[in-house]
């Protein structure tokens, strides 16, 4: 029998090697050059966008001018340059001698400090009309505990010089770049990032875009699977690990994978103990309140809905994968025929991710009743799960796959209870839920409409929006709902993005038009946004986020006419 490969880790040791020896030029690095260094970044990553959304479309399976690429914009180049862009508003600021957040955006509701982190600039109000994004931060906070903490990398608590290790995502392709830009910014760490093997086809592009930072010896990538990460996770030079991936992924790293794992996490004696912050998914809920919708709200949310769903086919870590609707309500039946008209009438695409077709005929097999909608058979409805044990509502399927459960309650009020009480006891994970209201609900049950918001324990919850959508916007803090241990790690620790850098953060909580303008004014949302670019039905969706994308590296006002032009036709 030969002998098992020797693994070659001479170019890993230099990487970190190379890092270990820029950390502290780095931390010494003032924060005008910072800002100058993002400056710089954003018209490399105009120059390497078309390549971006390529090389991801390839990989999807269409073309570059498909209208599936709108999601490639979106969740490639534009989320990159949005992150930048935020992260330049703030340091500007700062640089400026003004606070972080304004003091106007910290307030106190209902005995808890929160702060309104979006719509940041005006661009913002203009291009997302109608969205808001606010935190809430931990009980027990004061205004005065954010405003004093916020960006303190920046005003005079700054970190000793470190080197972070970021295992990449292989989903969503702005996923890595995106924690090495808070790893840099936020916690002063220079960084080794290990792509990961579905989207090392990336690479080159983010080695463009961090040119100036690989140059000076603080961002360094690797490729490699489970072998390089073990042996990254566990070299000495490393000193804070952020994965994104999945809680057996956690587990290997912290306890280990021979037969004593098990002992030593019951006895919480890591294999490894090193700072580790994560984010690992879990079940996600869509949650339908019961109202006075008209035909073309159940068609608008029905395309909202399947968007969370369809989106990179289902492989989002907040992919919403049980749809929890009113049993009594006579909207239900309306709403999931429009779900099965929008999942048929969809271009084709395929299950991409490793492992999709297996955990899809999983599901086939456990639901004799589900339904397969679409040409490439791969749209998965499972309309009445009924099973309190359907496997459904403990296996994160990451794949095209959506559960219905319909649960009892006679108002809004009484569906609220029962759909929080669901969501919280017996779906795994805590990232992000979605809650759809009708305004004109919302008004009527106020109190429970709010009640629900505060109990709903997700890190990013979104009313009338997906929650993904705060992954998207920079500003917006992206992690799990606090609580969870490193023994019980859930849907992972700490946050990332963040550019106001708020220390203290509980939850994001998003806001969108439940109706797109002009239709808003008669719902009760009134806003200037038409259907979203990122709606997998949007027409224009991919011109539409090729020209945001251009905007957001350049913001020249010239450039907006032709993005209202198209967003309008989508």
């Amino acid at each position: 029998m030969s002998a098992a490969p020797v693994l070659d880790t001479a170019s890993l040791d230099l990487a970190v090697a190379e890092l270990r020896d820029h950390a502290a030029s780095w931390t010494a690095t003032p924060l005008a050059e910072r800002i100058r260094l993002l400056e710089r970044m954003l018209p490399r990553i105009a120059e390497a966008a078309p390549a971006m959304v390529a090389g991801a479309a390839r990989a999807k399976g269409y073309g570059a001018t498909s209208q599936w690429a709108a999601e490639d914009w979106v969740t490639a180049p534009w989320a990159l340059a949005q992150m930048v862009s935020a992260y330049l508003h703030v340091l500007r600021r700062v640089a400026a001698g003004d606070d972080p957040v304004g003091a106007g955006a910290v307030h106190e509701r209902d005995g808890r400090v929160v702060v309104d982190v979006f719509p940041a600039t005006a661009s913002d109000r203009l291009l997302l009309n109608g969205f808001t994004a606010q935190v809430w931060t931990l009980p027990g906070t004061t205004r005065a505990d954010v405003l004093a903490d916020a960006a303190g990398e920046y005003r005079g608590r700054q970190g000793r010089p470190g080197v972070a290790l970021v295992l990449g995502a292989g989903n969503v392709p702005a996923i890595t770049p995106l924690d090495i830009l808070h790893k840099l910014y936020a916690e002063g760490h220079v960084v080794l990032a290990k792509m990961n093997p579905v989207n090392t086809y990336l690479r080159p592009q983010f080695e463009e875009v961090f040119g100036e930072f690989i140059e000076r010896g603080w961002v360094r990538f690797a490729d490699g699977g489970a072998e390089q990460g073990a042996h990254l996770t566990a070299h000495p030079d490393i000193d804070t690990i952020h994965v994104t991936g999945s809680e057996r992924t956690h587990d290997a790293i912290v306890w280990g994978t021979d037969d004593r794992a098990g002992r030593r996490r019951s006895e919480d004696i890591p294999l490894n103990d090193k700072p580790f912050t994560s984010e690992l998914g879990g079940v996600s809920p869509c949650i339908v309140t019961p109202g006075p919708w008209s035909a073309a709200d159940f068609r608008f949310q029905a395309e909202h809905i399947v968007t969370s769903k369809m989106n990179n086919s289902g492989h989002n870590c907040v992919a919403s994968q049980i749809l929890v609707v009113p049993r009594e309500w006579d909207g239900t039946e309306r709403l999931l025929t429009e779900i099965r008209g929008v999942l048929r009438e969809l271009p084709s695409r395929s299950d991409y991710y490793p492992g999709a077709a297996e955990r899809l005929d999983a599901v086939v097999r456990a639901h004799p009743d589900a339904e397969t909608l679409g040409e490439a058979a791969c749209r998965i409805l499972v309309p009445d799960i009924t099973d309190p044990d359907d496997p459904m509502f403990d296996v994160e399927v990451f794949a095209s796959a959506l559960g219905v459960v319909r649960l009892p309650g006679s108002d809004a009020a009484g569906f609220l209870r029962a759909a929080t009480e669901f969501a919280n006891g017996r779906l795994p994970g805590t990232l992000g839920a979605t809650l759809l209201v009708h305004p004109r609900t919302e008004r009527a049950h106020r109190a429970a409409v709010e009640e629900a918001i505060a109990a709903l324990r997700y890190g990013t919850l979104g009313v009338n929006c997906w929650s993904a959508f705060g992954f998207l916007l920079g500003y917006t803090p992206w992690g799990a709902f606090p609580g969870h241990t490193r023994q019980e790690i859930g849907s992972g620790i700490g946050f990332v993005h963040n550019a106001f850098m708020l220390e203290h953060v509980e939850r994001t909580v998003l806001r969108a038009p439940f109706a797109p303008a002009p239709r808003g004014l008669f719902t009760g949302s009134p806003s200037l946004s038409p259907r979203p670019p990122y709606y997998v039905t949007n027409r224009t969706g991919r011109t539409t986020m090729e020209r945001l994308t251009a905007y957001t590296t350049d913001p020249r006002p010239s450039r907006l006419p032709g993005i209202f032009a198209s967003a309008l036709r989508g």
